[in-house]
């Protein structure tokens, strides 16, 4: 379980369980003077909206400045001309899909392509430089399809990515693998669903792979 999900459970399990403990005094929410009595509850409940919305609503998100990732997303990866690229891999250019789940606290991207997926095993999002430009960062791990182990073993890797505005539709960013492979890495959003389950569904939602 990571931070932001234990922080929303144990907000959400806190104010409920007080809530209750009020109500079973006898001390109801309908009586003004008891009204404040539920403030630590409404915080607690609070927590969880901002987590999960609230900081990224139109006037709040000016304020928390964060970028809004969530979605999925066209990548496209150039392997370096120095990439250890074993006989029969792909040396790129290569159209892959990433899904981006984010809520204030948290951060988890899948990356699909026809061979592998890669799933985020820490991700981190720094606050905007002057010119409004964040750095995403994400270790992985990569598991390959069975039928391409034998050249294409599981391996982790890392990659760090700049966005730019509060919703951006672009981005860039640079990969690095543990089995000695690096390049780099151009993003178009496709849209905000996270819902693709496989390389195939992201695939048939992209308008640039249908023109094709």
């Amino acid at each position: 379980m990571n931070t932001a999900t234990t922080i929303r459970a144990g907000a959400t399990i806190a104010s409920t369980l007080y809530t209750v403990v009020l109500v079973v005094l006898g001390l109801y929410p309908s009586e003004f003077r008891y009204l404040f009595a539920y403030i630590p509850a409404l915080v607690g409940y609070g927590t969880v909206v901002f987590d999960k919305w609230a900081w990224r609503w139109p006037v709040i998100h000016r304020f928390t400045g964060r970028a809004w990732v969530t979605g999925t997303w066209r990548v496209v990866l150039v392997p370096s001309s120095e990439s250890h690229i074993p006989e029969g891999g792909n040396r790129g250019p290569i159209t892959t899909y990433m899904t981006v789940e984010q809520t204030y606290w948290s951060l988890h991207a899948t990356l699909r392509t026809k061979e592998s997926t890669s799933r985020s095993s820490n991700a981190t999002i720094g606050a905007p430089e002057n010119s409004g430009t964040a750095e995403i960062g994400f270790l992985y791990d990569n598991t390959p399809r069975v039928e391409h182990q034998h050249r294409s073993p599981r391996h982790e890797g890392a990659c760090r990515i700049a966005v730019t505005g509060l919703q951006p539709k672009t981005a860039t960013g640079h990969y690095y693998t543990s089995r000695f492979t690096a390049g780099d890495m151009d993003f178009s959003l496709l849209d905000r669903s996270t819902d693709y389950g496989t390389f195939a569904e992201a695939q048939a939602a992209d308008p640039a792979h249908a023109s094709s």
